[in-house]
């Protein structure tokens, strides 16, 4: 079977889906591999990489993308005039990457009429299993990592406690809403540069873990289970909901950094913090808005933007895996490998639709939306 690799086109977008590192896991599978050129450029692989580790590189993403069994990507296929990959893949193809279907229905109505068989690896289950093939977990990694770092650039102050000739400088106060990978990793980036760290999250059997990264654990008091499954949280009850706010208004006002981390169901952003909670903040403060991507978490937050309001700093940065994007594309790569792996006998992806996994992570198959909830909002949309 050939794999394609088309390069990524979405404004910003520097990953790859696949690494050289990767071809060669996949040549010894018995795959063929067809990169298109520069794919890897803006990630740090360039063509050579790739050519030495047995791929070929092409310059026709058309002819790539028609000739491909399988099409690794790291985003939604472009639908549309002037780069309609979706239009020229072939009818029965299969389509692997981080494919946020519910935030791309036009990709998914355009896949299932064009007969291709999608994966989205978001919607991969949080098993141990699948734990290597999780793509939602590799790049909130990231996310949590990097978010501490620009917060720690914005914000007046140091982090970290000082003693120094002219007397102490007391460590910077961090909040972490959410304690998912990223609220996890971003808890433990702020204690490694020394903040005094409190984290919240709604699902209380997430305190062990917040503590074992160093931070301190602040519990809400729910009337009922917030957790969806799999790691995730669903939308709280309308007095869980006020029962929260007290909470995130106490601890906001008193923090020098904010981090927010909240999805629901891992896609969509609840609104957490609102103006009113932002303005008890003291000027220099800073909030980092790691939900962007879902709408976000507070009320003035401008996705993709940095904006002032009363002093206080609010970011909220859109894919920052894409901002270290080696690294970014590095464990992205290894996940799609996995994957493939997995389902891979005598040089060949097999579709085994009984497989949990696969049952998890399909979307599109015979011209049909297999996902259930992709389902109801292509339903809802043409409502």
């Amino acid at each position: 079977m050939r794999i394609g690799v088309p390069k990524e086109t979405a404004p910003g977008e520097r990953r790859v889906a696949l690494v050289p590192e990767s071809c060669k896991k996949l040549k010894q599978a018995g795959y063929e591999i067809a990169v298109e050129t520069g794919a890897g450029l803006a990630a740090g692989y360039p063509d050579e990489a790739y050519r030495e580790a047995g791929a070929a590189v092409e310059t026709d993403p058309a002819q790539l993308l028609g000739a491909a069994d399988v099409v690794l990507e790291v985003g939604p296929p472009a639908v549309g005039a002037g780069r309609d990959e979706v239009g020229w893949m072939r009818a029965g193809a299969v389509y692997l990457g981080s494919l946020m279907p519910l935030r791309n229905l036009a990709a998914v109505r355009a896949l299932a009429a064009r007969q291709v068989t999608a994966f989205a690896t978001d919607a991969i289950p949080r098993t141990t299993r699948a734990q290597a093939m999780d793509t939602l977990s590799s790049m909130a990694n990231i996310s949590g990592y990097k978010g501490v770092l620009l917060a720690a650039v914005e914000l007046n102050k140091y982090f970290p406690m000082f003693m120094t000739a002219a007397g102490m400088v007391p460590s910077a106060k961090v909040f972490v809403i959410g304690a998912g990978v990223a609220g996890l990793q971003a808890i433990a980036t702020a204690k490694r540069l020394g903040a005094n760290v409190t984290a919240t999250d709604v699902r209380p059997e997430v305190k062990e873990q917040i503590e074992s990264v160093g931070g301190k654990y602040v519990g809400i008091e729910l009337t009922e289970s917030a957790a969806a499954g799999g790691g995730y949280a669903k939308e709280l009850s309308e007095g869980d909901r006020a029962r929260q706010r007290e909470i995130l208004v106490a601890q906001v006002a008193q923090s020098d950094v904010v981090v927010t981390t909240a999805l629901i169901g891992g896609v969509f952003a609840p609104r957490l913090l609102s103006a009113e909670t932002v303005k008890r903040m003291e000027p220099g403060s800073v909030i980092v808005d790691l939900a962007a991507d879902g709408g976000g978490n507070c009320e003035l937050s401008r996705p993709g933007e940095s904006t002032s309001v009363g002093g206080v700093t609010i970011l909220a940065p859109l894919n920052l895996p894409a901002s270290l994007p080696l690294h970014a594309s590095l464990l992205f790569s290894r996940n799609l490998t996995a994957f493939l792996q997995a389902f891979t006998k005598d040089g060949a992806f097999q579709v085994d639709l009984n497989d949990d996994i696969q049952q998890g992570a399909l979307i599109t198959h015979a011209g049909e939306v297999r996902h259930a909830r992709t389902r109801e909002a292509l339903a809802k949309e043409g409502a």
